[in-house]
C-alpha cells in the first residue's frame, strides 16, 4: 500500500502542482503579486486547474514503465511512441527542444538519436516517476533516466539535473526525512567530475535549505531576480532547497515556489511530484483535488495508472497501458489552447 500511495501521490502531486502554477508562469515576481494577491486557488479556469505538459509527460513515463517492465529498450521505444503521437494531439506550449526531438522522431530518427543539445527543463519534469520505481535499483534508475533526457535533450546538464530529482522522489517515496547534507553526499556520490558545476549548485542549494532560508532569498541570492529560469541548472536546485524544507508539507511548499515567479508550472510539477511521493494523495489538499478539472487525464484515471504501475512493478510484468480517446486529447487541447491566449491577452492589460 505505501508503494501505490507514493506512485499515486507522485503522479497527483505533479498534477496538482503544475495546474497551480500555470496561470502564473512567466511572470516575474512582481507582476505576480500586482495581478494576483491571493494564489491558494486555481486562475486558470473560473477556480478550476488544468495542467500542462509537466503532467503530461509524467503520464507517458508512467504509461511507457507498465508495458515495458523496467527493459530500457523498450521503454525508449514505448516513450518515443508516445511523444510522437502526444504531438498530434497539438499541445500547447510544447518546449522548443522537444519540439525538434519529435520531428526527428518523426523524420525516422531512432531514440537514441532524436535528442537536441539543450538543457531545459523537459527530463526533470518526468524523472521523479522513475525515481519512485526504480530507485532502489541505481543500476536500473540511471539507465532509464538517461533514456528518458537523451531521446529529447543531449546535454549531459540535462540528465544531471533530471537523476538529481529522481533521486529525490525516490527518498521521498521511502517516506523519511533527509537532511540536506545526506542529499548532498548521496548526489555526490552517484555523479562524476564532469557535474562539477551542478554539485556546487545543489551544494549551495541545501547549505540555505540547512539554513532554513525561504526559496525566494535562495533564488536572489543565486541571480534570478526575474524568477525561476527554464534552465535545468537554475530550476532543480531551486527544487531541490523547497523540498529539503518542507518534505511533508506539500501545500506550503508548492506556493512558496510559485511566488518565486519564472517557469512556476515546471517547478511546481517537479516540486509537487517530490513532496507528493512522500504525502501521498492525503497530503495534498482536497480543495485543490476537487477542482482540477482535467479529461480525459482525470484523477481517477491518474490513480488507475498509478495502480497499475504499481502491479507491474511488484509482479515485474508488463502490463497494456490504459487507453485514452485521441479525439478527447484533441478537443481538449483546442480548448486549452482557446484559455491560454485569453490569459495571454489578459496579461497585456493592467495592473502593471
Amino acid at each position: 500500500m505505501a508503494e501505490i500511495d507514493a506512485i499515486i501521490g507522485c503522479l497527483l502531486g505533479t498534477a496538482v502542482g503544475d495546474a497551480l502554477g500555470l496561470p502564473f508562469e512567466g511572470l516575474s515576481k512582481r507582476r505576480q503579486h500586482v495581478m494576483y494577491s491571493e494564489i491558494n486557488k486555481y486562475h486558470f479556469l473560473w477556480g478550476r486547474g488544468m495542467v500542462s505538459d509537466d503532467t503530461e509527460h509524467t503520464c507517458m513515463v508512467a504509461q511507457s514503465l507498465i508495458v515495458s517492465s523496467g527493459d530500457v529498450q523498450k521503454f525508449s521505444q514505448q516513450l518515443a511512441r508516445r511523444l510522437r503521437f502526444w504531438l498530434l494531439g497539438l499541445p500547447a506550449g510544447v518546449g522548443f527542444a522537444t519540439l525538434r526531438a519529435i520531428l526527428k522522431l518523426w523524420l525516422g530518427f531512432s531514440p537514441d538519436c532524436s535528442g537536441v543539445f539543450s538543457a531545459g527543463n523537459g527530463p526533470a519534469m518526468r524523472s521523479a516517476i522513475i525515481g519512485v520505481c526504480y530507485g532502489d535499483n541505481p543500476q536500473k534508475l540511471r539507465e532509464l533516466v538517461r533514456v528518458s533526457t537523451k531521446i529529447t535533450h543531449t546535454d549531459p546538464k540535462a540528465e544531471f539535473g533530471a537523476l538529481a530529482v529522481a533521486i529525490a522522489a525516490h527518498i521521498a517515496s521511502n517516506k523519511i526525512d533527509i537532511s540536506p547534507q545526506q542529499y548532498y553526499h548521496i548526489i555526490e556520490n552517484l555523479l562524476d567530475s564532469s557535474a562539477t558545476e551542478f554539485l556546487e549548485l545543489i551544494k549551495q542549494a541545501v547549505e540555505s535549505a540547512a539554513q532554513q532560508q525561504t526559496t525566494q532569498t535562495f533564488v536572489t541570492q543565486i541571480g534570478l531576480h526575474n524568477g525561476i529560469s527554464g534552465y535545468i541548472y537554475r530550476t532543480v536546485p531551486v527544487v531541490i532547497q523547497t523540498w529539503l524544507r518542507h518534505q511533508q508539507n506539500y501545500q506550503v511548499a508548492i506556493l512558496e515556489i510559485i511566488r518565486c515567479g519564472g517557469d512556476s508550472d515546471t517547478a511546481a510539477a517537479i516540486l509537487g511530484g517530490i513532496i507528493g511521493a512522500r504525502v501521498g494523495k492525503s497530503g495534498i489538499p482536497p480543495y485543490w483535488l476537487d477542482n482540477l478539472q482535467e479529461w480525459p487525464r482525470t484523477i481517477q484515471w491518474m490513480e488507475a495508472v498509478g495502480m497499475r504501475l504499481e502491479r507491474v512493478c511488484d509482479s515485474g510484468k508488463s502490463l497494456q497501458a490504459l487507453p485514452l480517446p485521441i479525439y478527447g486529447i484533441l478537443l481538449r487541447n483546442i480548448c486549452f489552447l482557446v484559455v491560454v491566449l485569453i490569459h495571454g491577452f489578459r496579461r497585456l492589460l493592467p495592473p502593471y
